[in-house]
């Protein structure tokens, strides 16, 4: 189905839509580079600080002093996100403009952390704990839509040369505010309990910027109509199509696979902040230390990880991330024992500053993976196959996300910290021998092909 863009007149070729297609992104681009920069910043900043692995694992602590129901809340949000990417993408791979549904997605996603927010202030006890679960669910179903939507967005009107600047500016400044926040709440909202609920006063925060990013996508975004778009079809007929897309291209099953595992090495992120509460004071000056460290590294790294994938491929960046990440998670389940080690840098430093590194440096990679992962999708296969792409990576991870905090709540309960820790770097470990091994960078195998065919 050809559809010329809605300034240029109708095209009487297939090549001549896709020029003209192609204008219309470039042209527009200052606007929705500036529209997307907007969003993510304010949007992403909310999300982070209502995400971060510090005050949400430590409030469903504090609801249930259990780490099971840690997890389970964490494996309810991700059944959420599991369930709904393909129905999302069903909704709006047929679609002239994907913006709208995107809109309703994204307000029903917010409306969830306000949920949680005010659930705080009006019930308590087991009442309150429940709720706030039900919440994480839905906040995950409308979450998992929402990403599908908003990546075929980006993809839409930034052209893959400056994907990862994009990414890397909004997370840069998201990054520092998010940081300064987190240090904020924790030490003087949380700390002090402002208004008799200090984090019900923190998810309001985080609400009001996903908010307003969300208003500000909607003011000044021009969305394109591309020269071609599916026919609609029913949502299981394109569940059926989910083994032609992982056969058809083999580094694109292997990209699955490892980003699944890489999925898999998240179990523990619930839990970092309660084996740092081990070695010091779990309060609102801890939280708001440790999220200062893990969300400004956001600001520090992502810069690196967003130009280095602009030049290099995204497969670059992910390759690093899963090696901080690796190192990271080794540095916080020793930091004890450095700590306590006869003489030398380890004992020099104490625990507080090794957990420190160490949460900066889950950061920094849980940074160049969310910004790798997402980015690197976009880069395999076609135009029109990309929603149901996304929302086949999203569907994986999902699953993977909802079954893992719980079994790391119960691998924590049971086995300990330790265990779970190791757990997580052996998944990590063989994504990374995935990466290297079997997967190749799309962006320039894809150029290599296309200079194939004009040789040819």
């Amino acid at each position: 189905m050809s559809l010329a863009s809605p300034d240029e007149a109708p095209s009487e070729s297939a090549q001549e839509a896709e020029a003209a297609y192609e204008r219309f992104v470039w042209k527009h681009l200052p606007r929705n580079f500036a529209a997307h920069y907007i969003h993510g910043m304010l949007g992403m900043t909310g999300f982070r600080l209502f995400n971060a692995p510090t005050f949400l694992p430590a409030y469903l602590h504090l609801l249930s002093g259990s780490d099971f129901f840690v997890g389970l809340g964490q494996s309810l949000q991700q059944l959420g996100s599991a369930v709904s990417p393909v129905i999302g993408a069903t909704q709006i791979e047929h679609r002239k403009r994907v913006l709208p549904v995107s809109m309703w997605m994204g307000t029903l996603m917010r409306v969830q952390i306000l949920g949680v927010a005010l659930a705080g202030f009006f019930l308590g006890g087991r009442v309150l704990l429940f709720v706030v679960l039900g919440f994480l669910f839905l906040l995950g179903l409308f979450g998992g839509a929402q990403q599908v939507a908003f990546q075929t967005l980006l993809a839409k009107v930034i052209p893959t040369a400056r994907r990862g600047r994009l990414q890397a500016l909004r997370n840069m400044t998201g990054g520092a505010i998010a940081a300064g926040l987190a240090w904020v709440a924790g030490r003087y909202i949380i700390q002090n309990n402002l208004f008799g609920n200090g984090y019900g006063v923190t998810f309001l925060l985080a609400f009001a910027l996903t908010s307003l990013g969300l208003t500000a996508l909607r003011l000044l975004m021009i969305e394109p109509i591309p020269p071609t778009i599916r026919a609609r079809s029913r949502l299981m007929a394109r569940v059926r199509e989910f083994p032609v897309l992982l056969t058809q291209d083999r580094h694109f099953m292997f990209f699955i696979i490892a980003q699944v595992l890489t999925t898999a090495g998240r179990v523990a992120a619930p839990f970092y902040i309660l084996f740092a509460g081990r070695s010091m004071p779990l309060d609102g000056k801890t939280l708001g230390v440790l999220s200062l460290a893990y969300l400004g590294a956001d600001t520090v790294t992502n810069m690196g990880w967003g130009l280095a994938g602009d030049r290099f491929g995204f497969r670059s960046t992910f390759i690093g991330a899963l090696i901080v990440w690796i190192a990271a998670t080794a540095l916080l389940m020793n930091a004890p024992t450095l700590a306590v080690s006869h003489g030398g840098i380890g004992t020099l430093l104490g625990v507080r500053t090794w957990i420190f590194i160490a949460f900066f440096g889950l950061g920094a990679a849980q940074s160049g993976f969310l910004m790798s992962s997402q980015t690197m999708v976009l880069e395999f296969g076609t135009r029109d196959d990309m929603p149901m792409r996304l929302a086949l990576t999203s569907t994986a991870q999902g699953i993977m996300n909802a079954i893992g905090p719980l079994i790391g709540g119960v691998v924590a309960a049971v086995l300990g910290y330790q265990v779970l820790f190791s757990l997580s770097i052996a998944c990590l470990a063989a994504a990374l021998i995935i990466f290297v091994a079997l997967i190749e960078e799309p962006r320039f195998r894809n150029l290599a092909e296309r200079l194939g065919d004009e040789l040819l």
